[in-house]
């Protein structure tokens, strides 16, 4: 094992080009910043194959379901596969069949392997055991192995002689040997080689690595962490070591829904008195970057790819370099192991820079979001809420078609098309045709969530009502509307960094009105996902009805350019976001703060560019900033030498709002908001509520 290092010999900076319009964790200046993806991406276990890369995550209830992402660089990726196309199990849960589902309880937590020629994807199905799905090509056709037996959560290991192990259980840790043609586990091989009493919980990736069994799994008492225990024989004993802990980015927990004890059915109803729980922002909780898998890339560097939760959005990924320490894989580098920046090089990179003869990858995002519906195929974003009724609908006349069948509400409507939400910030604008709709058909746009909400058309009898309508308050808005072209165009704009969202409409598709309150957004562990687009049509008369069709599907990201992110060539105030109070060059040689409203020249600052993404600060009075010694409070101060100034990698955390990472101990910049000391160069990172000191917000 050695560190991960970047050598400068023989490196030519090269630029990947123009952002494109939807998120990708791809800066196109040779670094990246996190998450990967800001959609739901949750339980993701990394593989390596050659010089590829594949990453599997959960699908939950919906389908196709467990999803497949290809890339050449960890960064940007491709959705290429799905390991089915619906459940196919004989059981009315999985299809919304009466008053049964599986919201929450279908497939997750996917370990993907490689070996004796082929793919494996193993996951669990809540009631229905361990599955395996097999294929020769990553792209398919799969083979599905029903394995049943009690294991979830797990990481699978071929070892050398041929054996396949499976590590399952939370605090508990067993390993049971599997069958090698997939057709169950082996009766009596089940051991317990990590007992109860030394702080191990479940999500485990088994590898062998230099003939040294490690097992990666993450922990949630009382918080969130990931650790890693070590043995030289499967069986154990293992040594154990928290590898990163309190990584938030930031964030905090979402606030979790509330559902009255004993509610029948569990996901709620119309009517039911749903509340949203209080929020610590200064918690870590179980939502800091965890559970997920390690891949060594092409060029020896060590990755963590871990999941995060990011608000309502639900979890997703980050990408965190790894540094082998006295044999154990720290995220993050020495001298703040555990941490890991935001904003990092890219992998195989020298400081972002590539070698003679390497060629970036183009920013890419892994799906198309918007659709119009022209092609025979539905793009590969959408997923059907639980098993559809493949009769009920269809793709005609570049539209998309769904038949009303009967349901009480949202939630328990079939052949709901849905997709992610992505953040931060999006507006999702789909066109609604209504001409085909009969007595009693509901149709329009959604959230799927626990309280769900949506915005949609009406029809009772003859006359077409549009109503927007939040289970969280169950609330109903009525307008009685005339669609002489028949048809109407139904939007949500989504703050999902702030957990908010709001409904619109528009009856030309160019002026839009909005239409209920901004409604507060929350994670629950009901769905196990975060908020989701849907595209639905039911009869609430208990009846089949009418024909709803959509066409014209969009998302706007107006936060996926991150171009001018980094303010060069502007003059402006560094507001520390703890106390409000912007960095001053203090006379007497130190960086501190001074009162809000100084705008004098001494607040006043220039960025100097040092390379991909990094940045020198200047003071408009010609100083430069400079950190002696080791950093401590006092320790950041001033030259007029451009050539002794200190380098940072700038941490982007949008908005305006940013972090300065030191090349040179891997600490951020801050200043203490209650101590009174001045700016010192020791943070480990940020707290979930951006208010330790660290954080700041630029403005000119």
């Amino acid at each position: 094992m050695k560190l991960i290092c970047f050598l400068l010999t023989f490196a030519t900076c090269l630029c990947a080009g123009a952002q494109t319009k939807s998120w990708t964790a791809d800066n196109g200046n040779g670094t990246f910043t996190n998450p990967l993806f800001y959609d739901e991406f949750s339980d993701p276990d990394i593989l390596r194959v050659g010089d590829d890369y594949y990453l599997a995550g959960t699908t939950m209830h919906a389908v196709p379901g467990l999803v497949i992402l290809h890339s050449k660089d960890l960064v940007n990726w491709e959705n290429i596969s799905y390991c089915f196309d619906r459940f196919d199990f004989n059981d009315d849960a999985f299809s919304l069949k009466n008053q049964k589902e599986v919201y929450g309880q279908g497939i997750w937590a996917p370990c993907i392997r490689y070996a004796n020629g082929q793919f494996y994807v193993f996951s669990n199905v809540n009631g229905k055991g361990l599955q395996c799905y097999t294929a020769k090509d990553i792209r398919g056709p799969w083979e599905h192995h029903n394995m049943q037996g009690n294991i979830y959560d797990l990481g699978v290991l071929f070892d050398d002689d041929g054996k396949v192990y499976a590590i399952h259980g939370y605090g508990t840790v067993k390993c049971t040997e599997l069958k090698p043609d997939m057709s169950g586990p082996k009766e009596g091989t089940e051991r317990v080689i990590i007992p109860e009493g030394n702080g191990v919980g479940e999500g485990h990736h088994m590898y062998k690595i230099d003939g040294m069994y490690y097992l990666i799994s993450t922990d949630y008492k009382p918080n969130g962490r990931t650790l890693c225990s070590r043995s030289k024989s499967i069986w154990g004993p293992y040594e154990t070591r928290v590898i990163s802990a309190d990584e938030t980015y930031g964030y905090h927990a979402a606030s979790l829904t509330q559902v009255p004890r004993g509610e029948n059915p569990r996901i709620g109803k119309d009517g039911t008195k749903f509340a949203l729980g209080p929020v610590d922002k200064d918690a870590t909780a179980c939502t800091n970057a965890h559970q997920g898998g390690i891949v060594q890339f092409k060029d020896g560097s060590w990755w963590a790819l871990f999941m995060q939760d990011f608000h309502s959005i639900g979890r997703t990924v980050c990408l965190m370099p790894i540094t082998w320490e006295d044999g154990w894989p720290m995220v993050g580098f020495k001298g703040n192991y555990g941490r890991a920046p935001r904003t990092w090089f890219m992998p195989g990179t020298a400081l972002g820079c590539y070698g003679v003869g390497e060629e970036a990858q183009k920013p890419s995002a892994p799906y198309h979001r918007s659709d119009n519906f022209d092609g025979k195929t539905l793009g590969r974003i959408w997923q059907w809420n639980h098993n559809p009724d493949d009769k009920m609908w269809s793709l005609k006349g570049g539209k998309l078609h769904l038949n009303a069948m009967p349901a009480d509400q949202l939630m328990w409507a079939r052949n709901t098309l849905t997709q992610r939400v992505i953040g931060p910030k999006s507006i999702t604008t789909v066109e609604l045709h209504v001409k085909g709709l009969k007595d009693g058909d509901v149709a329009g746009l959604g959230n799927i969530n626990v309280p769900c909400s949506w915005i949609g058309i009406v029809k009772d009898g003859k006359q077409l009502t549009l109503r927007c309508f939040e289970q969280l308050t169950n609330d109903t808005i009525d307008t009685p509307v005339t669609l002489p072209q028949g048809k109407i165009w139904l939007r949500m704009n989504g703050n999902y960094d702030n957990d908010q969202a709001q409904y619109a409409y528009s009856l030309d598709g160019k002026t839009f009105q909005t239409m209920g309150r901004m409604m507060p957004l929350s994670y629950q562990l009901i769905t196990f996902q975060g908020s989701r687009h849907a595209l639905f049509a039911f009869n609430k008369k208990g009846t089949n009805g009418g024909l709803a069709e959509f066409d014209n599907f969009t998302v706007e990201e107006p936060c996926a350019d991150r171009s001018g992110n980094i303010p060069y060539g502007k003059t402006f105030r560094i507001i520390n976001l703890a106390t409000g109070r912007p960095a001053i060059c203090d006379p007497h040689g130190i960086l501190y703060d001074t009162r809000p409203d100084d705008k004098s020249q001494r607040t006043q600052f220039q960025i100097v560019e040092r390379g991909p993404g990094c940045v020198a600060l200047k003071c408009v009075d010609g100083r430069y900033i400079k950190v002696y010694g080791e950093g401590l409070a006092g320790d950041v101060r001033f030259t007029t030498d451009p050539q002794e100034a200190e380098t940072f990698l700038w941490q982007d955390y949008l908005d305006h709002e940013f972090m300065l990472y030191s090349l040179k101990n891997h600490r951020y910049i801050g200043k203490s908001p209650t101590t009174g000391s001045p700016y010192s160069m020791d943070f480990a990172g940020p707290d979930p509520a951006k208010r330790n000191g660290s954080v700041f917000r630029w403005e000119e």
